[in-house]
C-alpha cells in the first residue's frame, strides 16, 4: 500500500465508523420525542470531535506531558474500539438488508418492492451498542486501575542438570518498566514492596527500564533502589533504551544519543543493578555453579540486533552445568538460541502481551500472537525452556487490560 494513500484510507474509515456510531444511536432514540432525539444527536457528535481532537492532539504532542497526554490518546482509542465493534453487526445486518431489498425488487412484477422499507433493527442497534461498551468499559478501566494492578505468577521449572545446591532456589524476573510512563513514584513504590516480599534468591530485570531517555528514571531510582537481593540484582537493556525512536538530529545528533545511552547504563548501576552487556556472570553455592548470561537486544522482526550472544556464551563458566539467559525480545529463543542447546533457560519481555487481551486459564488471545510466535508465559524446545514476562509498565495505551503488571518467581527443581 502507498503510504500516500493511507491518510485517506483512515479517513474513509474513520468516516464510516462514526456514521455506524450514528446511526446505532439515532436507531436507539427514533421513538422518543424530538427534542431528546436531538440532544443526543448534539451530544454524540459534540463528544466524538472533542475526544478525536484531544486525541490528535496528544498524540502529536507527546514530548510535553507525555504521561498526562497518554490518557488523551487512550480515551481515543478506547472510542475507536468501541465503535469497531458497534460497526460489525450493523454492517453485517445492512448486508442482509441489502439482499432482502434486492430480492424484494427482483420478485416484484412492478420493480418495487410495494414502498415497505425494510428498516434497521432496533435491538440489533442496542445490542451493538452494549456489545461496543465491552470494550470502551474495559480500556477506561484499564487506565485507572489495570496498569498497576500488580500480579504475581509462580512457575515451578525441574532440569535434570540442576546442581543439587541450586534445588529449590528461587528466581524472579520484572521486565520493561517504562519509567516513563509513571505520573507519580506510588504504583513502584508498591511493586517493589510485592517484590521484596517474595524472598527470591537471584532478582532478573529484562530490558526497556525506560521508554526513550535516561532522565525518566531518575525519579525513581531511590524506589527501585530498594529491591532487596543478597546476591547481585542482574540487568539488561531492550530495544527502548537505545533510544531509537527519537529524532536525535532536533536533540544533538549522534552524541547526544551516545551520551543519553550511557547515562543509562550509569543509572542501572546508581540503582544497584548489574548490568550485563554481552557479558557472563557465575552463581556458586557449596561449590556448585550455575552460569548468568546477559546480552543486549536482538529482534528478529526490525530491531537492530545489536546483542553478541556468541560473546556472551563463550564468557560464561565452563564447569557450569546449567546457564540462563536474559534476552529482552523472545524471538531471539527461535532466532539464535537454539543455536546453544546448553542454554536451559531464557528470560524475555517485550511483547506486553500488548497490555490487551483475554487470558484466561483455559483461554489466552492477544493481537500480538499474530506477530510474535512466543508471546506470553512459558515455552518449551526439547530441554529448553523460555518465558516471555508481560511487563511491569507499559507505553503507549497507558493501562492494561487481561495481561495485568507481572512479577514472575521461578522455583527451580532438581528432576
Amino acid at each position: 500500500m502507498s503510504r500516500s494513500l493511507f491518510p485517506f484510507l483512515f479517513l474513509a474509515f474513520v468516516v464510516f465508523g462514526e456514521w455506524y456510531g450514528f446511526q446505532a444511536v439515532r436507531t436507539m432514540v427514533q421513538h422518543t420525542e424530538p427534542t431528546t432525539r436531538r440532544l443526543v444527536t448534539a451530544l454524540y457528535w459534540v463528544l466524538t470531535v472533542v475526544v478525536w481532537g484531544l486525541g490528535i492532539w496528544a498524540m502529536s504532542n507527546r514530548r510535553e506531558h507525555a504521561s498526562y497526554k497518554a490518557y488523551l490518546g487512550g480515551l481515543l482509542l478506547a472510542m475507536i474500539a468501541a465503535k469497531v465493534v458497534v460497526v460489525i453487526p450493523l454492517l453485517l445486518e445492512d448486508l442482509v438488508r441489502l439482499g432482502r431489498w434486492a430480492f424484494q425488487l427482483g420478485s416484484s412484477p412492478t420493480g418495487n418492492s410495494n414502498g415497505r422499507a425494510i428498516s434497521r433493527s432496533e435491538f440489533l442497534s442496542k445490542a451493538a451498542l452494549v456489545a461496543g461498551a465491552v470494550p470502551f468499559v474495559s480500556l477506561l478501566w484499564g487506565m485507572v486501575k489495570g496498569g498497576t494492578d500488580y500480579t504475581v505468577k509462580r512457575v515451578v521449572l525441574r532440569f535434570p542438570n540442576l546442581p543439587a545446591s541450586f534445588d529449590g532456589f528461587k528466581l524472579l524476573q520484572i521486565s520493561d518498566l517504562h519509567t516513563g510512563s509513571f505520573q507519580s513514584k506510588e504504583p513502584l513504590r508498591r511493586a517493589v514492596d510485592l517484590i521484596n516480599q517474595q524472598g527470591a534468591d537471584l532478582v532478573f530485570m529484562t530490558g526497556d527500564l525506560v521508554n526513550n531517555f535516561a532522565t525518566e528514571v531518575e525519579e525513581h531510582i531511590d524506589t527501585l533502589a530498594g529491591i532487596k537481593s543478597q546476591l547481585p540484582i542482574y540487568s539488561i537493556l531492550g530495544n527502548h533504551d537505545y533510544s531509537d525512536y527519537v529524532n536525535w538530529m532536533e536533540l544533538g545528533g549522534p552524541r547526544a544519543k551516545e551520551a543519553n545511552l550511557a547515562r543509562i547504563k550509569q543509572n542501572h548501576a546508581k540503582i544497584g543493578w548489574e548490568l550485563l552487556l554481552d557479558e557472563a556472570r557465575t552463581v556458586e553455592r557449596n561449590g556448585e555453579k550455575i552460569a548468568i548470561l546477559g546480552v543486549q537486544n536482538w529482534g528478529a522482526r526490525g530491531f537492530t540486533q545489536y546483542g553478541k550472544l556468541d560473546k556472551a556464551h563463550a564468557a560464561a563458566d565452563p564447569t557450569a552445568p546449567f546457564k540462563i539467559l536474559l534476552s529482552h525480545d523472545p524471538s531471539h529463543w527461535d532466532g539464535e538460541v537454539h543455536q546453544y542447546p546448553d542454554i536451559d533457560l531464557t528470560l524475555s519481555g517485550h511483547t506486553h502481551g500488548m497490555q490487551f487481551g483475554v487470558n484466561l486459564s483455559w483461554m489466552k488471545w492477544s493481537p500480538v500472537q499474530y506477530v510474535y510466535k512466543q508471546w506470553a508465559g512459558l515455552y518449551q524446545r526439547g530441554t529448553q525452556y523460555l518465558y516471555v514476562n508481560t511487563g511491569l509498565g507499559f507505553i503507549g495505551y497507558p493501562g492494561r487490560v487481561g495481561f495485568l503488571p507481572e512479577i514472575t518467581v521461578f522455583e527451580l527443581r532438581r528432576g
